[in-house]
């Protein structure tokens, strides 16, 4: 009996917290993500440029290629520009034989440099 009177004693608690929850959402619906920065494009979408970049260059040639890893590197670090450093190779894997690595400009998407990976 004790049991039943504190959970209807508290019933307002969760109604209230789902309704904070509820505008919360609402309110910051349109709101700025966080961890997107406003000075690069997404990493992922680094990707899915240099694949279409690859592919629309040669499309026999990159047509089974895929994005193995994406990597941020800042002004300074072995260039003059922010860049995203795309490594693609073929699926199934060549082990770097015939990968690619496509440097987009970080703030634009732009290609900067196709090049072999080196080893």
């Amino acid at each position: 009996m004790a049991r039943s009177l504190t959970s209807r004693r508290w019933w307002w608690l969760y109604v209230g917290w789902i309704a904070i929850c509820g505008v919360l959402f609402v309110a910051l619906s349109g709101a700025e993500d966080p961890s997107r920065r406003r000075d690069r494009i997404l990493s992922d979408e680094a990707g899915t440029r240099a694949l279409a970049i690859l592919q629309k260059n040669d499309r026999a040639r990159y047509r089974d290629y895929e994005v193995i890893h994406v990597a941020y590197a800042g002004k300074g670090e072995g260039a003059a520009e922010a860049r995203w450093t795309v490594l693609c190779d073929r699926d199934p894997r060549s082990g770097l034989r015939e990968a690619v690595v496509v440097e987009l400009d970080a703030k634009d998407g732009r290609v900067l440099r196709i090049r072999a990976p080196r080893r």
